[in-house]
């Protein structure tokens, strides 16, 4: 069995993103062998078939082709989950400034945010990230790769620009809007 054959199964039985050092370690190879069967397989699915290989997320990932959305999309006929606009400004506010507690979030928000965390927690989109060192040690949250994944980032680095240095709920909801459009068909169902 080839390399380029091997990342290919590596890839197609992975259920989220699977970083190069990983793919090597799995493969028994080097990151750079391991990188030149990804271009290899990445320029074989280009050529031919339904598949293709991305980067996404901080990995690589096997995916369908675009042009076959539509028709997956009616197979699988995801029910539809969209965020609402309260669990886009936590959501937006942990993004960007992450690590942060609960308590932080409600006052930058200036309303409880407990359901909207949760909310977020159980969606796969936030996370527990550790622990304050204050009193009473509050959690700390941060986003996922989950989120990563979602909103077709690569990292955290890819988030668009904040317009103000300190930004209102309203404004990051606003940067993160056009994020959530190329989202919304990718928060169908998961």
């Amino acid at each position: 069995m080839s390399l380029v054959d091997v990342i290919e199964a590596l890839l197609f039985v992975a259920d989220s993103p699977v970083p190069l050092v990983a793919l090597a370690r799995a493969a028994e190879v080097t990151e750079g062998q391991a990188e030149q069967a990804l271009d290899i397989l990445t320029l074989r699915h280009e050529e031919t078939g339904a598949l293709q290989v991305v980067k996404i997320a901080g990995g690589y990932q096997l995916c369908t082709k675009p042009e076959h959305a539509e028709m997956i999309g009616n197979f699988l006929k995801p029910q539809r989950q969209r965020l609402s606009r309260s669990l886009m400004e936590v959501l937006a506010i942990v993004a960007y400034r992450q690590p942060l507690t609960m308590a932080e979030v409600d006052e930058i928000r200036g309303v409880q945010s407990d359901y909207s965390v949760r909310a977020l927690v159980e969606r796969r989109l936030v996370k527990e990230v550790g622990r304050r060192k204050a009193p009473g040690r509050p959690l700390l949250y941060g986003t996922t790769q989950q989120f990563l994944h979602q909103f077709k980032l690569n990292s955290l680095k890819e988030l668009p620009p904040l317009s103000q240095p300190l930004p209102e709920a309203d404004q990051m909801t606003f940067e993160l809007a056009g994020l959530k459009e190329q989202a919304e068909g990718s928060l169908e169902g998961g």
